[in-house]
């Protein structure tokens, strides 16, 4: 993991303040004071930020956080503008979200104190559910849209005007459901296993429908329900099992995907290896008789 995102996962800094401490000399591996961005925490390092150690958290704990409109998912804004570090209880303040919802979006956030299990889980292809409300009636070519996927080398309408994502690929929606309609808008259920850049927003903005409203109501088979906006509560133990056996089905999934990458590597050496010693043979037999002619002129004189 990046030296900022280690501290910003493991202390109340954020990303930002890592790199300025980073920058001014604050921060130590291994008490070796290091100003390199792109350093790697490795297994066994001990970092410091002006001499306090910086210790990974190891205990699991995951809460659910019913994000309000107008707050941003990030530590520390530029602009001054809420975040949901200032509405969250102290206690939850040093928590990782899993994955982003937008300023005007609102609904479920899961948040961990594990900085592997955020990433495991911001990396899953998990279904999320989300209510949306657009504002015109559904179109022939926004369900096709939805049910065969979409590619588009211009995704700009829906994304952020200081967005650099231009092209962005949409996998076909798990679900959809229609539920209520009138002249001027469309209310939708809808379920996709990705969760990028705004990509609802974008989706239905190529078809030049504006989401009025966006709201997650699931993520991984955890159910926001009826926990009131601004709340947190903690995961129920089903849920807490239900994780635990995801990741250990992730767990058990990357170590066979790591044992088949060293079995191709080998089966790659061998193969060179093979390969050398054919050419070291033919070498040989190349070379013998010149030998053989060496020595029968060597005979003649």
């Amino acid at each position: 993991m990046r030296l900022n995102k280690y501290i910003s996962h493991n202390s109340k800094y954020s990303r930002r303040d890592a790199d300025k401490l980073i920058e001014s000399g604050e921060v130590t591996v291994n008490k070796q004071k290091i100003e390199n961005f792109s350093y790697d925490v490795q297994e066994g390092d001990h970092v410091a930020v002006k001499g306090t150690p910086v210790k990974e958290r190891t205990e699991l704990t995951m809460i659910v956080y019913n994000k309000p409109k107008g707050t941003l998912v990030t530590k520390k804004d530029d602009r001054e503008r809420t975040t949901i570090y200032h509405k969250l209880p102290g206690k939850f303040r040093h928590f990782i979200p899993v994955g982003r919802l937008d300023y005007a979006s609102e609904g479920l956030l899961i948040m961990t104190d594990s900085p592997t299990v955020a990433e495991v889980m911001m990396r899953s292809g998990l279904d999320r559910t989300y209510n949306i409300k657009i504002d015109k009636p559904l179109t022939p070519e926004m369900e096709e849209a939805m049910r065969e996927g979409l590619v588009l080398d211009d995704a700009r309408a829906g994304g952020h005007e200081k967005s650099k994502i231009y092209a962005m690929e949409f996998e076909p929606f798990i679900n959809y459901e229609v539920r209520g309609v009138s002249a001027n808008f469309t209310k939708l259920r809808v379920t996709i296993a990705e969760g990028k850049n705004r990509e609802l927003r974008r989706f239905f903005g190529h078809f030049e429908a504006n989401v009025l409203d966006l709201k997650r109501v699931s993520f991984g088979g955890i159910d926001l329900n009826n926990l009131p906006t601004n709340k947190t509560r903690y995961f129920t133990r089903r849920e807490y099992d239900d994780m635990h056996k995801y990741l250990k089905a992730v767990r058990m999934m990357e170590a066979q995907a790591k044992k088949e990458d060293q079995d191709r590597i080998n089966a790659e050496r061998l193969r060179e290896k093979k390969a050398n010693q054919e050419q070291d043979k033919l070498n040989r037999a190349k070379r013998e008789p010149q030998k053989k002619d060496a020595k029968k002129k060597g005979s003649k004189k």
